[in-house]
């Protein structure tokens, strides 16, 4: 969808975004969107890194930023940021905040992702958990954190039995991952409680540094699993090349 987002006029970032065009305009007179890239006749064409600011303004505004602390927080951001790591930046801060689940119909569905949806995108879009169908067939609830992620993955050419064991894959990892860190954390903070529970005092102490806490074990997670994927991207496509190279050594001509 990222890829499908180039050369957008404002009316069609608007309907991408889920934003009014007055609010575009607003945002870009305070320098929270760059300027769009101007097409013929000087018409202004937006692309992927606005429509994931957007997302990121909207998910700080959701955490109870005012316009000000926005300003601020995007002007500390690196000015290079691409649109996939935007996307990666809103979702840590979206991280402990789940999105409510919102009732769309078919036509805003479409106007929100940029394309049309067939029965079979749908079929997929619901296997995913992106959306679910209600007893009105013209309406079905989605989830928006997921919305964008599953159309994406609408054009990887991938099973979808693979998409799903995936899924599968990172929610049972990351459920390991969260057990064990959950684990450590406990035994760390209520280890001084052990024979008798905390006050009231320390009890809210206690949820002050898990709140604190958790972006933070997010972040190191994202990193972590970055970084090993990129070894594991790095060792097989050595081993693809070293096994072609071996193919395509050498050979006796014949006499």
């Amino acid at each position: 969808m990222m890829e499908s987002a180039t050369g957008l006029t404002v009316d069609e970032l608007a309907a991408r975004a889920g934003v009014t065009v007055r609010t575009i305009r607003f945002y870009s007179t305070r320098g929270l969107l760059p300027p769009p890239e101007l097409g013929p006749r000087r018409v202004g064409r937006y692309g992927p890194d606005h429509l994931s600011r957007l997302a990121l303004i909207e998910e700080l505004q959701h955490q109870g930023l005012t316009l000000s602390a926005i300003e601020r927080y995007l002007a500390q951001l690196p000015p290079d940021l691409s649109a996939q790591d935007l996307a990666i930046h809103r979702a840590l801060v979206a991280s402990w905040v789940p999105d409510k689940a919102e009732d769309a119909t078919r036509e805003q569905l479409e106007r929100r992702v940029g394309r049309q949806l067939t029965e079979e995108d749908l079929d997929r879009l619901a296997a995913m958990s992106v959306l679910v169908r209600t007893e009105d067939p013209r309406v079905f609830r989605v989830d928006p954190g997921l919305l964008h992620l599953g159309t994406r993955l609408l054009d990887v050419p991938i099973a979808l039995e693979t998409i799903l064991a995936a899924r599968t894959v990172v929610i049972e990892h990351t459920r390991s991952a969260a057990r064990e860190l959950s684990r450590l954390f406990k035994d760390e903070v209520w280890e001084p409680y052990r024979d008798g529970g905390p006050d009231e005092e320390e009890m809210a102490r206690m949820k002050s540094l898990s709140a604190h806490m958790q972006p933070m074990v997010v972040q190191a997670l994202v990193t972590a699993f970055q970084r090993s994927m990129k070894q594991e991207l790095r060792e097989w496509f050595g081993k693809e090349g070293e096994a072609g190279r071996r193919d395509s050594g050498p050979q006796t001509p014949p006499e």
